[in-house]
């Protein structure tokens, strides 16, 4: 199926299926163009609520990530109507009423299924400047690139479900995953970044492999400068890695030079995530700037490496 999108062409589609960006961009006119992108999660917390707003985060992060505003989302319900209430729907649902009022956009509808596993998102409208996107294909050589919040949300999620994950852990997880991606994109953007991605499901490495792919650069990245959650790596070590981690190294593993570094390393830099953060690429005279505004919002953010011209391989140093 992905093979016959790759193939699809229009004027006006302006990022499609073919560069595996985060949404699709559909130009409107000349300054205007519509982002339009899905994405939902099964249950990462037990609190409803909480659920609701990081599926919701998780939602519009990919607007985000391609340089856009988000204006409104139908809801994504996939609900075991015989085994769950209403009113714990409600709880969920208000979630994501919480991240449409922080973020500005407008939750015009939805749609729900009988599931018999619970399943939120939404499915995001935005608009974006056609000459001011942030894209896969976008990074440049000679940019450092800039990651806009810690890794680790797999590993401590898994933890999470099995009862074993330390309160402080849990609570960083959670205070990440609720974080919008807004400033870290308006940043981005300001500093004249035109590549940039959010890490989610195929982990830091599965990521930006295929943004190097894509931009057609190698890179290097300072895996000490990497920033991790509280007790990721020892939760890993204990054995609460994710399937989809090891499936991520699995995947990119033949694109990535390990430099010397462990395989704990590598399954924690592949390690999934859920309402991560974005990576992008800035010219070396705005790092300290957009570092400084990142870590002054309150952001885990850090410098991780640089891109040269390249094929898309990616070195841990």
């Amino acid at each position: 199926m992905v093979g016959h999108l790759e193939n699809d062409t229009h004027p006006d589609l302006l990022v499609g299926a073919a560069t595996g960006d985060d949404a699709a961009v559909w130009r409107i006119d000349q300054d205007r163009a519509l982002v339009s992108t899905v994405d939902f999660i099964t249950p990462v917390v037990d609190d409803a609520r909480v659920w609701g707003r990081v599926a919701a985060a998780n939602s519009v992060s990919d607007v985000y990530a391609m340089g856009g505003r988000p204006l409104f989302a139908l809801n994504l319900v996939g609900w075991n109507t015989d085994a769950l209430s209403a009113a714990l729907l409600s709880e969920v649902l208000a979630g994501g009423s919480d991240i449409a009022a922080e973020a500005g956009f407008v939750i015009a509808g939805g749609h729900t299924v009988d599931d018999p596993e619970p399943k939120y998102g939404m499915a995001m409208t935005g608009e974006v400047d056609p000459d001011r996107m942030l894209t896969n294909a976008g990074l440049r050589p000679g940019q450092d690139l800039i990651l806009s919040k810690p890794l680790g949300i797999g590993v401590i999620t898994t933890a999470i479900k099995a009862g074993h994950a330390p309160t402080a852990s849990a609570d960083a997880a959670i205070a990440s995953m609720v974080r919008l991606n807004s400033h870290a994109s308006e940043l981005a953007l300001d500093a004249g970044a035109t590549g940039a991605t959010d890490v989610t499901g195929f982990g830091l490495l599965g990521h930006l492999g295929r943004m190097l792919v894509e931009s057609r650069v190698d890179a290097v990245l300072d895996v000490d400068a990497i920033p991790f959650l509280p007790d990721a790596r020892d939760l890993a070590r204990d054995g609460y890695m994710p399937g989809g981690s090891r499936r991520n190294l699995d995947w990119i593993g033949a694109s990535v030079e390990p430099g010397g570094h462990d395989e704990l390393t590598q399954l924690l830099l592949a390690d999934a995530q859920t309402s991560g953060g974005l990576v992008f690429g800035v010219d070396a005279g705005a790092t300290s700037e957009v570092l400084r505004s990142l870590l002054d919002g309150g952001h885990t953010a850090a410098h991780i490496g640089r891109t040269s011209a390249g094929t898309g391989r990616l070195t841990l140093g």
